[in-house]
Formats: C-alpha cells, sequence, structure tokens
C-alpha cells in the first residue's frame, strides 16, 4: 500500500501541513518524519512501501533495477520476484546500513565485482532462485559482516575461493539445487565460523577435488542433511554418500600445499636460487685466483732425431 503524498515531501512542507491541520497527532507526525532521509530526498524509493523499523518492501513490483534513492534509513531491503537482470557496480550506493537484502526470484544473470561495495554492514543476502552461472573474483569480499548466505537454485557449475573471498563471520552457507561437481580448493578455509552447509541437487564427483569437503561434512555432521549427498559419477562411486569417505579413501590423492607451505617455497625460494648463484661465483673467482698465481710452464725441448747410418752396399754401387 502506497504512503500518502505528503510523506515524501521536504520537511517544511510537513511543519505547515501540522499547522493547517491541527487534527493530526504528535504520532502521525513522528511516523511520517521517518519516511525521510536527507533533506530534500525521501529515505523510502517511490516504488516501495517502508516501515518505520527501516524495511523497505519493494516485492513483486516488476522493477527492472535496483529503486533509486535508498539512504541509510533502509535496513532491510526486499527485491524478490522483480525483473532485476543484473546488478552494475554500486548498485546500492547510498544504503550504507542495510542489513538484510533479498534478491530472490529475479531470473539474475550478472553481478559485478563491486555491486556491493559499500556494504560492510550487511548481515543476510538471499541470490536464490536466480540464473547465475559464474561469480566474479571479490564479489563478496566487501561483506565481512555477512552471517548468511543463499545461493540455492542458481546454475553454478563452480565456486572458487576468489568468489567468496574471506567472511570471517559466515555461518550458513546455502548452495543446493546447483550444478555444483566440487568446490574450489580453499574455500571452506577461508571460512572460519561456517557450521550450516546446504548441499543437496547437485551432481557431486567423487574425486580428489572432493577431499576437504568430505573432510568438513565428517566434522559438521547434519542428518538428515548429509544422507542425502552421494556421489553421481564416476560410475563405480555413483551412490556412494560423500561422509562415507575417510581420508584413507583420498591416500592416492597429492597432498595440496598449505599456506605454510606456500610461504617457505616464496620466502626460500628466490633466498636459495641468490644463494646458489653467490656460490658459484665465488668459487669461479677461486678457481681464476688459482690459475692466475700459477707459473707459466716452460716449452718441453724435443731431441732432433739423428740420421741413419749409410749403407755400405748402396755406397760401393754408387762409387762402381
Amino acid at each position: 500500500m502506497r504512503s500518502p503524498s505528503f510523506l515524501s515531501r521536504p520537511l517544511p512542507s510537513l511543519l505547515l501541513l501540522l499547522l493547517l491541520s491541527p487534527s493530526l497527532t504528535r504520532a502521525q507526525v513522528l511516523l511520517a518524519a521517518t519516511r525521510l532521509g536527507p533533506r530534500g530526498s525521501p529515505a523510502c524509493p517511490e516504488e516501495c512501501a517502508c516501515a518505520p523499523s527501516g524495511q523497505a518492501n519493494c516485492s513483486a513490483r516488476a522493477l527492472p533495477a535496483v529503486p533509486a534513492g535508498l539512504s541509510r534509513r533502509v535496513r532491510a531491503l526486499l527485491l524478490d520476484h522483480n525483473c532485476v537482470r543484473s546488478l552494475p557496480p554500486g548498485a546500492f550506493a547510498g544504503a550504507g546500513a542495510l542489513l538484510r537484502l533479498d534478491l530472490r526470484e529475479n531470473g539474475l544473470r550478472t553481478v559485478h565485482a563491486r555491486a556491493f561495495w559499500g556494504l560492510g554492514t550487511l548481515q543476510r543476502l538471499d541470490l536464490g532462485s536466480n540464473q547465475l552461472e559464474t561469480l566474479a573474483p571479490g564479489t563478496f569480499a566487501p561483506l565481512r559482516a555477512l552471517r548468511v548466505l543463499s545461493l540455492a537454485g542458481n546454475r553454478l557449475a563452480r565456486l572458487e575461493p576468489a568468489a567468496l573471498g574471506t567472511l570471517p563471520l559466515l555461518r550458513g552457507l546455502n548452495l543446493q539445487d546447483n550444478a555444483l561437481a566440487a568446490l574450489g580448493p580453499g574455500l571452506l578455509a577461508a571460512l572460519p565460523a561456517l557450521d550450516s552447509l546446504r548441499l543437496r541437487g547437485n551432481p557431486w564427483a567423487c574425486s580428489c577435488a572432493l577431499r576437504p569437503l568430505c573432510g568438513w561434512l565428517r566434522r559438521h555432521p547434519r542428518p538428515p542433511e548429509t544422507e542425502t549427498l552421494f556421489c553421481v559419477f564416476p560410475g563405480r562411486l555413483t551412490l556412494s554418500p560423500l561422509t562415507a569417505f575417510t581420508d584413507a579413501a583420498f591416500s592416492h590423492c597429492a597432498q595440496p600445499l598449505t599456506l605454510r607451505d606456500l610461504a617457505v617455497i616464496y620466502v626460500l625460494g628466490p633466498f636459495s636460487f641468490l644463494s646458489s648463484l653467490a656460490a658459484c661465483l665465488a668459487l669461479g673467482s677461486v678457481l681464476t685466483a688459482c690459475r692466475a698465481r700459477r707459473p707459466p710452464r716452460r716449452p718441453l725441448l724435443h731431441p732432433t732425431p739423428a740420421a741413419p747410418p749409410a749403407d755400405p752396399g748402396s755406397s760401393a754401387a754408387a762409387q762402381a
């Protein structure tokens, strides 16, 4: 239900209306005042219905884009069941105090890597039931306060750690009903507070890439959710439950490098190279100095070979 037109007027208009209509109560005036944002701009978008609690209800309004006119007074923004196909950079500019954002059922296909910039206080984000196939690196990096994220019902075939970034407070992640065969390496390690992970409805491939996920599921049993997670391929492991794979089942897989291993490689690698180079230069200098101090060799004198003795027979023949 759209609010009366006077609620979107500047504050002086409200005061004038109060003087002309003494029957208005103080509560009505305060309610109208809560609808005003910074001077000259409404706190509530024209297309939405707002409540004094800070909730802007823009659901099912056939909106093609995020409405303009958002302000820091908006705490919850309901944009579900609209036609928002893409989120451009700074899509929610002005709504820096937003705590909850609902974008379900929009046919959303693309989310720019800077779409959520400025939403550092956001705690709940629902992107479920859309048409997302990929997520750009850094998409959720600004959402350091995020606690619940839903990507259910999309077309994600792979989810890389770079897309989520490090979300230290994230406790619930919903990935069900996508096209995921595995999770990107290191994704779960970047979510230290995660304790709820919904995964059913994905075509899991039981390979070495699934090792971190199987380990996480064993440490966080959630029946009956974990009991409905099965391998789809390869054929010999079809319908094998993910929780049935122990660490021994992955003994043939190469151990992934940990952050400590990478740090050692990056630190000691250049140092070892420079040390080897310095050792080679020092050894070459020593050999050169030794050769320079060695006395020159004298040439060897070879004796002149003696002439063979004359043949007496040949001498007599010559005289005859």
